[in-house]
């Protein structure tokens, strides 16, 4: 009887020490089951840099910036100065602009060769477009390639400008808000590159950067964009 019972209990605290034992292995089990999976999840993580060093080529131009002439026009003659009839008119105005091809502005942009254009914008528009091409050079550095900076190709126009134009240009309109020193065009197909010996960076992701900047620019209610297929350039009005 003795022994019956020392078996029974025997065998009692053999099947309490193995369910503890049990107990301890299942919970052993499951935290290394989460260990496993926690690092099968950072393994998986795909190696996405910060948008900043991104360029963002989903982005489509033509439905971005399809602020029509009339918005432009609108604004242009609420902040603008002018029309000007001829460049000796402009002489008259001169202390409510801006002239951009001051020294002050070289590190910001390139000027084109203005032939039908003179280089005269209002306080807010000189600002916006200083702002823009201080923007897209940061923003080229943020995604570590080459210094460049945007090209300016148009600026104030008068009537007598606009009309030598059109003999050249049968889109350009004689309601232009370039009338009113408010607006200028940015080049997308070419860009001022600061040292030779750097890399090139192609005109497509050039475009695409200054695409992103004029975009963040246009969100915050700072300018009017029109994208110019035929002419090649970005047309912006401050606001």
């Amino acid at each position: 009887m003795k022994k019956t019972f020392l078996y029974l209990l025997l065998s009692l605290t053999f099947v309490v020490l193995s369910c503890g034992e049990g107990g301890n292995v299942e919970r052993k089990i499951v935290v290394k089951a989460k260990a496993k999976t926690k690092k099968k999840v950072e393994r998986q993580r795909p190696l996405v840099p910060e948008k900043p060093n991104c360029i963002e080529y989903h982005l489509n131009a033509n439905k971005i910036f399809r602020d029509g002439n009339d918005v432009h026009m609108e604004v242009a003659r609420e902040i603008g100065v002018g029309p000007f009839a001829s460049r000796d008119e402009i002489k008259s105005e001169l202390n409510k602009m801006v002239a951009i091809d001051d020294a002050s502005y070289a590190d910001a942009f390139v000027l084109d060769n203005l032939t039908h254009s003179t280089p005269y914008l209002v306080p807010r528009a000189a600002e916006l477009l200083q702002e823009i091409g201080y923007a897209f050079q940061d923003s080229l550095r943020n995604k570590h390639k080459s210094e460049y900076s945007v090209i300016v190709t148009s600026v104030l126009r008068t009537d007598a400008d606009i009309k030598k134009l059109s003999r050249r240009n049968r889109n350009s309109i004689k309601e232009s808000a370039h009338r009113y020193g408010t607006t200028v065009d940015i080049s997308y197909a070419r860009f001022s590159k600061h040292d030779e010996k750097d890399e090139d960076v192609s005109e497509y992701d050039l475009k695409h950067v200054l695409i992103e900047v004029l975009r963040d620019f246009r969100e915050q209610g700072r300018c009017y964009v029109k994208y110019e297929i035929k002419q090649g350039c970005f047309h912006i009005t401050a606001r």
